[in-house]
């Protein structure tokens, strides 16, 4: 769907008049998962799918939420903006004005808003932190808040953890707000200091494919890994004094693994500190144009949350198996929260075509689930279209 469509949806609905539209992307990361909550360092870019939140200010003293893609519709007085509706879509752009409020906003008119989100939703493309950011910064710029980007991150982050009760890190935000066209966001979790590396694939296409088995974050196993990884910083602690997983290093580690008296929440631990280290090892080979190296670490990475963090299951290890198979593949890992979603692989462009029949046929006939695939653009972050 194009913007002049998506204006005469937003002036069937709500009668014409002045209207602005908001764009935030989806991210795909590269490398570096499970590693945002516990300090560590993550490696995602933004994509050209996303959340557009169309928008117009009003004299009404509520706020009127509308979704192309979802059918429930909400009607929120402006005093009710700290209050969930539900365990509906809409409580991620009032989480995000309750943000707002918590900072000592007043508002004193509502609005009409309008979201169309071309991200698969359930794919673990961040969906919703494309909603939040798409969110925050139509808000900020209706209401002329003067907020700055990275404030606006951290809102929307709170949005997730107090409206849609999932204990996510700031990845996914950071990355739908600070992206940039062809570059990739190293970032480190704990300080929030990043730096924007140029992916420069050359003859090498990412692509995204999505296995149709959603992924949901809110299910609880996600929230069960953020614990699990808390009680590994309390044993890990009784030999080091650490106040995140990030703080220990992998030859620390090493010393004292065999001393954990929870064996799971040691493999929890073993991928955490490896995938840090292998995503500053991938960072750095990027630079250096090592591709080929990057690409056995994303592989390294996938095992690591199959057998150790066990977020994987049969259907994204199914897809990543049948792109080992096909000659071009560089490398591919699951990518995402886990739990189904999408894999992302790095395919020279020559194979591209047929890893797309191929490993959709074959996935399919294992499966029993059609996926779909996507070749990524590298986009930029959160803006004003008009």
């Amino acid at each position: 769907m194009n913007i002049d469509q998506l204006k005469r949806k937003f002036n069937e609905k709500y009668g014409k008049g002045e209207l602005h539209c908001y764009f935030a992307p989806g991210r795909v990361n590269l490398i570096g998962e499970h590693t945002d909550y516990n300090g560590g360092f993550v490696f995602p870019c933004a994509i050209s799918f996303g959340t557009f939140c169309l928008i117009r200010k009003t004299e009404r003293k509520s706020v009127r939420l509308a979704s192309v893609n979802l059918g429930f519709e909400a009607v929120v007085d402006i005093k009710d903006l700290d209050r969930p509706v539900g365990r509906e879509w809409v409580n991620y752009p009032i989480g995000v004005f309750a943000q707002f409020l918590k900072r000592g906003v007043k508002f004193n008119e509502g609005a009409d808003i309008l979201i169309y989100g071309n991200v698969p939703n359930g794919a673990g493309l961040s969906s919703s932190a494309s909603l939040e950011m798409a969110s925050a910064v139509a808000i900020n710029d209706t209401w002329n808040l003067g907020i700055e980007m990275l404030e606006l991150i951290k809102m929307a982050q709170k949005a997730e953890h107090e409206f849609a009760g999932v204990m996510c890190g700031i990845m996914d935000q950071f990355a739908s707000g600070m992206g940039k066209s062809d570059h990739a966001i190293y970032l480190n979790c704990d300080t929030l200091e990043y730096e924007l590396v140029p992916v420069k694939l050359n003859g090498v296409k990412i692509v995204i494919s999505n296995t149709n088995s959603p992924h949901k974050l809110d299910s609880g196993v996600y929230n069960q890994r953020v614990s699990e990884c808390k009680a590994a910083v309390i044993e890990i602690s009784r030999y080091k004094p650490v106040q995140m997983l990030a703080d220990c290093t992998m030859e620390e580690f090493k010393a004292i693994e065999e001393k954990f008296v929870d064996k799971v929440v040691m493999r929890r631990a073993r991928h955490v500190i490896s995938e840090i280290a292998r995503t500053k090892e991938a960072v750095s080979q990027l630079k250096n144009n090592n591709i080929e190296r990057f690409g056995i670490l994303m592989n390294e990475s996938h095992s690591s949350l199959r057998d150790d963090y066990e977020v994987t299951g049969p259907e994204l290890d199914t897809m990543v198996e049948e792109a080992y198979k096909i000659e071009g593949v560089i490398g591919s890992r699951m990518t995402g929260g886990g739990f189904g979603g999408c894999t992302v692989s790095l395919v020279k462009e020559e194979a591209v075509d047929t890893f797309i029949e191929e490993v959709g046929k074959n996935y399919t006939m294992k499966s029993g689930l059609k996926p779909e695939f996507y070749v990524a653009e590298i986009s930029d972050g959160a803006k004003k279209l008009f």
